[in-house]
């Protein structure tokens, strides 16, 4: 039977990151394990906060123990009647997805195989990961990018707009990353909420025309409803993250939106990601996977999807200062996905 054990860090960024509803420079995030027949799986519960929902540190924790009762009885092979058992019990989505993790690192060890492996996938990601530059002046826009070309060959870039000060101000900041950034790099956008339909019709034309491609999340999920009027107005594909929590939100809103971003925490971890997967698919949509603050074991849980993804936005364990994981390697612009059983990602 499974023996769970967690602890929380305080993780610290390098540079904060300023979106359309606040900044920040750290949060709290958890390193579970599940252990089972001498094998230990890893698993990461990581905080967040989007509109309406959100998971603090507090609830995280009660989670988590509430888990370590639930889950005695259960073997680390009962990967979906665990998830069913977490979800029938209330358990947010941070702890299920650390779960969920856990017992795919588990049974991947078990087996001597990578995740990817042992889910039919490929190591191979689609494409780069994306670096994120956080709303600030022109001239603190470039520096950041200046920062994250230190790190290593830039491919790919989240601008992120919605600025408090208006249009103009993301306009500014917008024109002032794309004049250094590299010329085989691409440019995407995420207005985390900070727009309204009309702001968001008028910059979709804007940023075409400075070859961004696409927007994420322009409105507010209050909003949804005007999605199939943004749809059809704009110039660039529209991609959902905070209105899209599941795949039943997928499949909500699949006809109204291009593309959708998953993130494990968000969504519960890595078996409901792959149902968000096959039903956007379905749909004939783009696919995006991202993350919050997680740490190199969070975004190398995730990045084992990278085969089935066309937008890689898992920079964040780039960007702390101390974090408890490694081995998930940035070579060239892209993550590595190793190939070692789990995910491939020790805890320090």
């Amino acid at each position: 039977m499974a023996s769970i054990r967690f602890q929380s860090f305080q993780l610290s960024k390098k540079v904060a990151l300023a979106i359309s509803r606040g900044s920040s420079d750290g949060s709290k995030s958890f390193i579970v394990e599940v252990e089972t027949d001498g094998i230990t799986g890893l698993g990461e519960a990581a905080e967040f906060e989007i509109p309406v929902h959100g998971e603090d540190a507090k609830r995280i924790a009660n989670d988590l123990e509430e888990c370590v009762s639930l889950l005695q009885d259960f073997h680390p092979s009962q990967r979906h009647q665990i998830e069913s058992i977490l979800i029938k019990a209330g358990i947010g989505s941070s702890t299920r997805a650390a779960i969920d993790m856990a017992l795919h690192d588990w049974a991947g060890k078990a087996t001597r195989q990578p995740v990817w492996k042992l889910l039919g996938l490929e190591p191979t990601p689609r494409g780069p990961i994306s670096v994120t530059v956080g709303i600030n002046s022109p001239a603190g826009a470039q520096d950041r990018l200046r920062k994250w070309q230190e790190t290593g060959k830039i491919r790919a870039i989240k601008i992120k707009l919605g600025s408090p000060a208006g249009l103009d101000a993301d306009k500014a900041m917008l024109d002032a990353v794309r004049e250094m950034a590299p010329d085989d790099s691409y440019l995407g956008v995420d207005a985390n909420c900070g727009w309204n339909l009309h702001q968001a019709i008028e910059m979709s034309a804007w940023l075409a025309s400075r070859n961004v491609v696409h927007i994420e999340q322009p409105l507010a999920p209050a909003d949804d409803h005007l999605l199939g009027q943004l749809h059809e107005k704009s110039l660039l594909p529209i991609f959902i993250d905070e209105s899209c929590r599941s795949s039943s939100d997928v499949a909500r809103l699949g006809s109204v939106v291009d593309g959708i971003n998953i993130k494990i925490t968000k969504c519960g971890g890595l078996s409901e990601a792959l149902r968000m997967i096959a039903t956007a698919n379905a749909f004939g949509l783009k696919t995006m996977i991202g993350c919050y603050g997680n740490t190199a074991l969070g975004n190398g849980a995730a990045h084992q999807l990278a085969s089935l993804i066309d937008y890689i936005d898992l920079d964040s364990h780039l960007n702390l200062i101390n974090d408890p994981s490694a081995g998930l390697a940035f070579e060239d612009g892209y993550l590595v996905n190793q190939d070692l059983p789990g995910i491939g990602v020790r805890y320090a």
